[in-house]
């Protein structure tokens, strides 16, 4: 007989992976089709965060990613006359997730990482050098025609995912359309490895030039790497732009051949647009596929992977039969509903960021730069990279109002015993009831084995920094049910008010005895 997957997997980058990472660590089934031999080597993304660090972590390569990362530093931001009148960090320690809260990395390193993990999982067969020709569906599953080097062959699986690009072939077959979210300019993109001689005469914190002429951005990434994009003006040629010669001539305010090494330079239109469905039927749309944006906060790869952790729980959820029926079609349905409201009001934030980057008229950029001193009384303060992120707005979530509702659950440092763990790392990924210090688990959620209860300030979760200690008494709460991609589902100000919270969740769901963790 046929072997018929849990899951089809289309495209093998960042999205693809993690999604192939976590379905097959929830023991499913996995195909995954990629055209391109080897992990791309030139690097796309350079920059990712903390909840996508303890996405790593999840899947066991936290460690193995780690020498490919360094904390990213400051962005400072400079107006038409050379002055401060911006500065982003990142959160003060300790920090809220456990890991750095906003890094630059390497991305073929990373990638390769995330790749050997998967190999690690005889549940997830993995074809690169192959083509997706024809995807079609039925009411029973989906079926992906396959071009190899030596013929094609048919490859079926109940579900399927498209994380192939931009140009998802997936996507263009379906005939799934993109809605533009009106930002569309020309930039080049250029990466440098730069020697000790060029390192010298650089800044020693990233640079958002906010100038009328030319504005542009230089990204301190990881050892000698760095990155500019440089907004090309009407009417310059993006491929000559593209060119070693005219590439220097755009970095001489900076740096000379001599002083380091071209390491990609390619011209770009970067644009602002999210797919108007992310689920047809049985496939789904993940990553670039979904959805592309400006790059001036760096969040266009931990988006796709926030696409694949959104999706994987409920897929394995629905898969396993923990949810079943018009409930289960509800959760699938909430992956669009949640990624797409998040994904335009992200992109709404990054387009605003870039409008203080990218005025071209003198007059009113003076008049930004005015404005936003003023704002900050003549003193620019620091603005965490975090502050930028939204909540889940709508989707899984308790029928409440309360501010913690949809935002992501910190990750304290917890001592069991004598050893010093991350949070998830004692409780697990699943569902969680996490209790502040001194409260009791409600009795009924004691006795459902799908969720796991965190009493924290217990010899088995003892908290070291006070992280999420300082989060309960933030949003005057004693209890947090958090769910399997770390955003909270709700919370609860009594024992009475998260034994009702907990029944809610498992009423909605249609669980009562039994969910798989």
């Amino acid at each position: 007989m046929e072997r018929v997957f849990d899951v089809a997997i289309v495209g093998y980058g960042p999205a693809g992976v993690v999604a192939a990472g976590l379905l097959g660590q929830a023991g499913l089934s996995v195909y995954v089709c990629e055209r391109l031999t080897e992990v791309y080597q030139i690097p796309r993304a350079i920059s990712l965060d903390h909840e996508i660090m303890r996405v790593f972590q999840q899947l066991g390569v936290a460690d193995a990613v780690a020498p490919f990362c360094e904390p990213f530093t400051p962005s400072e931001y400079f107006g038409v006359d050379g002055q401060l009148i911006r500065r982003m960090t990142m959160v003060a320690p300790p920090y809220p997730q456990g890991h750095t809260p906003s890094m630059v990395f390497t991305q073929p390193a990373v990638e390769r990482a995330l790749r050997e993990r998967v190999a690690q999982m005889p549940n997830v067969v993995v074809e690169l050098g192959v083509e997706m020709t024809h995807i079609a569906q039925d009411a029973s599953g989906v079926a992906l025609d396959v071009r190899t080097g030596s013929g094609q062959h048919t490859v079926r699986a109940a579900w399927a995912i498209a994380c192939d690009g931009g140009a998802s072939t997936v996507r263009t077959q379906l005939e799934m359309p993109l809605e533009d979210l009106d930002f569309d300019e020309p930039w080049l993109v250029v990466d440098v490895l730069v020697n000790e001689q060029g390192l010298a005469k650089l800044p020693k914190v990233s640079v958002q030039y906010c100038e009328p002429e030319r504005p542009c951005t230089l990204v301190i990434g990881p050892k000698n790497h760095r990155r500019w994009e440089i907004s090309l003006k009407p009417g310059e040629d993006p491929k000559a732009a593209a060119t070693p010669e005219a590439t220097w001539r755009l970095l001489s305010r900076w740096l000379t051949p001599e002083d380091g090494e071209l390491w990609r330079q390619a011209s770009y239109r970067f644009h602002a647009l999210v797919a108007r469905d992310w689920r047809l039927g049985r496939v789904f749309l993940a990553g670039d596929a979904a959805h592309m944006q400006p790059p001036f906060l760096g969040q266009g790869m931990c988006q796709g992977i926030r696409d694949a952790t959104n999706l994987s729980w409920k897929l394995a959820a629905v898969l396993r039969g923990d949810v079943t029926g018009a409930r289960a079609e509800a959760l699938l349905d909430s992956y669009g509903t949640e990624r797409k409201a998040h994904v335009r009001e992200l992109t709404s934030r990054i387009k605003h960021v870039g409008a203080v980057i990218c005025e071209r008229d003198p007059a009113k950029a003076r008049e930004r730069d005015a404005r936003m001193l003023a704002d900050c009384g003549g003193v620019v303060k620091d603005t965490p990279r975090q502050d930028i992120l939204p909540a889940l707005e709508q989707g899984l979530l308790a029928p409440q109002t309360h501010a913690a509702r949809g935002s992501l659950f910190p990750q304290p440092w917890l001592l069991n015993g004598p050893q010093r763990q991350r949070m998830d790392a004692i409780a697990g990924n699943g569902w969680r009831l996490v209790l502040a210090p001194g409260q009791a688990t409600p009795a009924g959620a004691a006795a459902l084995p799908w969720l796991r209860a965190v009493a924290l300030g217990t010899p088995a979760a003892r908290e070291t920094d006070g992280v999420a200690e300082a989060w309960f008494q933030r949003h005057q709460c004693v209890a947090a049910l958090v769910r399997p991609d770390n955003y909270v589902y709700g919370v609860a100000g009594t024992t009475d008010e998260a034994e009702a919270l907990v029944a809610e969740l498992a009423m909605q769901l249609g669980v009562m005895e039994a969910c798989a963790t």
